[in-house]
């Protein structure tokens, strides 16, 4: 019984949505193709940020030896005192090259930065993700949201990983307040 009430169900319905529409306005044809819109604002957004990123600089270089880059820094840390920013990320990234730009554009953050910090792009991208010197900071099997941050102090050791720089953002691009105050919070204590 079950088996007839699906088969009848099945084709009534099958009857029911075959039949054309009987009020379509007098003088208008019916048209049964599937109208997709294009958000033309979505499109427009993904062009300018196709060529702002052409305008940036790119600080990540996939071929870089990571592990020997971050080595030198350490050593050269030490002699100088300072902290190693690392920002991770890639070329392909937006929000990295906008704060790689930011940064380097903006004299109070650069000031701050060079004063206490010896910063390196940490490529990671197709043509290099870098698991190795990844694993040595973070759980690679965590989610973070591009760029990320990891602070370490003069000898190397990890001293705060930042997941999601969301929290440095504002509009379309970065807080001059939020990212000195995050750059002051992890500069080596005298």
């Amino acid at each position: 019984m079950k088996k007839l009430s699906i088969i009848a169900f099945l084709g009534l319905s099958v009857l029911a949505f075959s039949q054309k529409t009987k009020n379509v306005p007098e003088g208008r044809k019916q048209d049964n193709t599937l109208l997709v819109k294009a958000d033309h604002a979505e499109l427009d957004a993904k062009k300018k940020a196709g060529e702002e990123k052409a305008k940036l600089p790119k600080p990540y270089n996939p071929k870089a030896n990571a592990e020997a880059d971050i080595n030198k820094l350490i050593a050269q840390a030490k002699k100088e005192g300072k902290n190693i920013m690392i920002q991770a990320g890639g070329n392909w990234c937006i929000w990295c090259l906008r704060f790689n730009n930011f940064v380097q554009t903006t004299p109070e953050l650069k000031e701050t930065v060079d004063k206490n910090y010896l910063y390196y792009h940490l490529n990671y991208s197709p043509d290099n993700e870098n698991p190795k010197v990844f694993a040595k900071y973070i759980n690679i099997k965590e989610k973070m949201g591009y760029p990320f941050f990891i602070v370490l102090d003069k000898n190397g050791k990890p001293i705060h990983v930042l997941k999601d720089s969301s929290v440095l953002e504002e509009g379309k691009g970065y807080s001059a307040e939020k990212v000195k105050e995050f750059f002051n919070q992890w500069a080596p204590k005298s």
